[in-house]
């Protein structure tokens, strides 16, 4: 084989592996962001005035999962549940605010924020497809640490939540798994919420 055959071919060989590379290595985006939310009962309320932490650092965190036929997912976990956890937060008490930091303790007290919510979102996905990429398999999870307004640890509350999909169910909506699990992490932090005493 002459030289420039030998080229050629480490040339078609290399372009082959980078195509591969690319197809193999896809990733889609999805979105988590529900449109439901857990029944509010203002009659039900606890009348205290609460808020949840986030920064614009972590609403920007893009995270990539497993989907399907070797693809992978994006989504941006923190801003696509932002909603979810608010809404959580509202279906149990009268009035919920957002908050940059928790360890301002006197701008909470000038607001009159009695519990402070940190999450961390953890989350997950897979697909039992080799031949479509949306996953069919999902989970959501948050963990919170809640504080007074003073900065103080009060208590912590967790929450999962489960969403599979399957093919036939898709038509379009690809993050169908993905919302089914942020629906019922939602309701069960609403539950954990109530659950927990020292939250009253």
């Amino acid at each position: 084989m002459s030289f420039s055959s030998s080229c050629a071919c480490v040339l078609r060989l290399a372009a082959a592996s980078t195509l591969i590379t690319l197809v193999a290595g896809c990733s889609h985006p999805i979105t988590m962001i529900t449109e439901t939310a857990p029944p509010r009962s203002t009659a039900h309320l606890i009348p205290k005035k609460v808020a949840y932490v986030m920064t614009d650092a972590q609403r920007d965190l893009q995270v990539t999962t497993a989907g399907g036929s070797g693809d992978r997912v994006s989504y941006y976990p923190y801003r696509d549940l932002e909603k979810s956890i608010r809404d959580a937060l509202r279906g149990v008490y009268r009035n919920v605010i957002v908050l940059r930091t928790a360890s301002d303790a006197k701008a909470n007290e000038a607001a009159g924020v009695s519990l402070v919510f940190t999450p961390q979102i953890k989350t997950d996905s897979s697909s039992s497809s080799w031949i479509t990429w949306p996953p069919t398999a999902f989970t959501a999870e948050v963990s919170c640490v809640v504080t007074n307004a003073a900065g103080v640890e009060v208590t912590r509350v967790r929450a999962v939540g489960n969403g599979a999909a399957e093919f036939g169910e898709f038509n379009g909506d690809y993050g169908l798994a993905a919302r089914r699990a942020a629906r019922q992490m939602t309701s069960q932090l609403s539950s954990e919420i109530r659950r927990n005493e020292k939250l009253q």
